[in-house]
């Protein structure tokens, strides 16, 4: 049986990956991803790059491929027998996402996702946090203790909550619960964020304070995140990739695709022309 691979850098590649690292910047490199159900071709020969410490923008019309591309990346198809895919993910310019020996555990903690309708757990809001740090072997209460507590502050959830740690999550807001489940993932320090429309079945306030805590978490993080707000994709992203019928037909900086797209489609989506 072939050993799993993790997201570790290889020790004999390690100075020469900081050195590319250096000079691009780049957390995934997206190269001719194609994403099958059968013999639909959901995402067509996709590439591009997502940089550290940035957020970027996956926009376009309802079934153009954003949430398949987006689950791709920590393999979530992968729970979907007829799915499969072609071309490859490039993690720190080291790994491979997509190959049968990454480990699947260690790259869903590396590479953590939100989903669109917030989904705690029916348990308290520490545990919530604190279940999945048990799975991981940490168990005394002391680290536990911190790690809730750190992992609600970064979620700007802390001052919130902190006074309901033991009362069920499901007892929270809408906003909360979806602050609470971004709390939940950072508590596995990943480095990648996905975030599939994270803020779309929130209310207003609830939704500034998630863009609020997009724009202060990429201090840390990289963020990919769906979103079918064009108001929102121009606050809070640095880049942005628009897809339509599977195919990315434009990326490039946010302001560039916003003010000045250099393809029709695009122009024609953000000025809601279609979509």
């Amino acid at each position: 049986m072939s050993r799993s691979i993790t997201l570790e850098i290889p020790e004999q590649k390690s100075e020469e990956v900081k050195e590319n690292n250096k000079a691009t910047d780049i957390v995934l490199d997206i190269k001719d991803l194609s994403v099958y159900y059968g013999e639909n071709q959901a995402v067509k020969h996709a590439s591009f790059p997502v940089y550290k410490n940035q957020v970027t923008a996956l926009i376009g019309p309802s079934g153009c491929g954003k949430s398949t591309f987006l689950r791709t990346i920590n393999r979530m198809n992968d729970l979907i027998p007829i799915a499969h895919n072609k071309g490859e993910i490039v993690y720190e310019n080291a790994v491979n996402l997509l190959s049968d020996e990454v480990d699947i555990i260690a790259l869903r903690k590396e590479i953590g996702m939100v989903f669109q309708k917030p989904n705690p757990f029916p348990k308290s809001v520490y545990n919530n946090i604190a279940h999945a740090l048990r799975f991981y072997g940490i168990t005394k209460k002391k680290e536990l203790n911190r790690i809730v507590e750190e992992s609600l502050k970064k979620a700007v959830l802390w001052d919130e909550v902190k006074d309901r740690l033991h009362e069920s999550a499901l007892a929270l807001s809408g906003g909360q619960q979806q602050r609470l489940c971004i709390a939940r993932t950072l508590a596995m320090e990943p480095n990648l964020l996905l975030l599939d429309e994270p803020a779309s079945a929130l209310d207003p306030v609830s939704n500034a304070k998630i863009e609020e805590l997009i724009l202060h978490l990429k201090e840390d993080y990289s963020i990919v995140i769906v979103t079918h707000n064009m108001q929102q994709a121009s606050r809070i992203s640095d880049k942005t990739a628009f897809f339509l019928n599977g195919n990315v037909v434009e990326y490039d900086d946010t302001k560039n695709i916003f003010t000045n797209p250099s393809k029709k489609e695009t122009e024609d989506y953000i000025s809601g022309r279609f979509g």
